[in-house]
């Protein structure tokens, strides 16, 4: 992705709550369930840093995510890069109460571009990445907690 393409933005309402929803996207053991399981720690906390490494084809991912805005029950930003290669976003995961329901809303925005000879980096990777993980992973768990 570059810093000049329009954010990915994947939406998903829940018959859960939004406190139940906060947890599933900001506690460590929810998250390993649904998001990445080799998370190794996390903490909705402003300033809080985790690394992790996924492999692909080959090629590693060191994932530096780091904390840079709470609002509790409402929004959590990441600043999102790699130690591997060049390029930078933010995640902003916000929820909102809609007709008894909650919105997660996702928005994915790049700040400096990414390497683009890389398929993992391509917009169409980002698009799907996200609604894979917000569409189906996070309601499949959703669904498990009742």
């Amino acid at each position: 992705m570059k810093a000049t393409d329009t954010p990915v933005i994947v939406s998903q309402l829940f018959d859960q709550s939004i406190p139940e929803v906060w947890h599933a996207i900001t506690q460590l053991d929810a998250m390993q369930q649904w998001f990445f399981d080799c998370i190794p720690d996390f903490k909705a906390e402003i300033g809080f840093k985790t690394q992790f490494t996924i492999t692909n084809e080959g090629r590693h991912f060191t994932h530096l995510w780091h904390i840079i805005d709470v609002i509790p029950l409402q929004k959590i930003t990441y600043h999102w890069s790699y130690t591997e290669y060049p390029g930078s976003g933010h995640v902003i995961f916000e929820l909102n109460e809609q007709d008894e329901q909650t919105l997660l809303t996702l928005t994915n925005t790049t700040l400096e571009d990414f390497p683009q000879d890389i398929p993992e980096f391509k917009r169409e990777s980002a698009i799907g990445g996200w609604n894979y993980f917000i569409k189906q992973q996070l309601p499949a768990f959703l669904s498990l907690q009742k």
